[in-house]
């Protein structure tokens, strides 16, 4: 599976575009309004991509385990220092409404926690390279 984002900006206009081998999605992300750059932020989008994962996974793993989920709620939160700084006690918490047991719940969300891919890209060192620049001068 390869994955992509890419994010244009200029004044005023922000467009931000997400591909999974072919399949593309446009999301709408306002632009700054003091300025140029997103109105959100890349710990903001890193945090929500740990809950977005969470959840999807938790229904994948439910559906191989029989397991009928109603409801997932995910909130992820950390501290950042100063600028160029990584972040730091990234901790998060899920509420899922599902049939079963309480034991086969609970075994579900931490199965899933041990199998979410972007918990794990970040639970190892992975790097991330600046592979190629390009220069347009005005």
């Amino acid at each position: 599976m390869k994955i992509s984002a890419q994010v244009r900006n200029t004044q005023g206009q922000h467009e931000v575009q997400v591909k999974t081998n072919d399949s593309v999605h446009s999301i709408s992300i306002a632009p700054k309004t003091t300025g140029p750059g997103s109105s959100v932020n890349g710990g903001e989008l890193l945090f929500l991509a740990l809950a977005t994962c969470y959840c999807n996974d938790l229904y994948r793993e439910a559906a191989k385990k029989g397991i009928r989920v109603e409801q997932v709620e995910v909130e992820v939160e950390g501290d950042f220092g100063t600028e160029g700084t990584p972040a730091k006690d990234v901790t998060y918490k899920a509420k899922v409404t599902a049939a079963g047991s309480e034991a086969e719940v609970r075994l579900l969300m931490q199965a899933t926690d041990r199998v979410a891919e972007i918990h794990n890209t970040l639970r190892v060192a992975t790097p991330v390279r600046l592979s190629q620049v390009e220069i347009q001068l005005v």
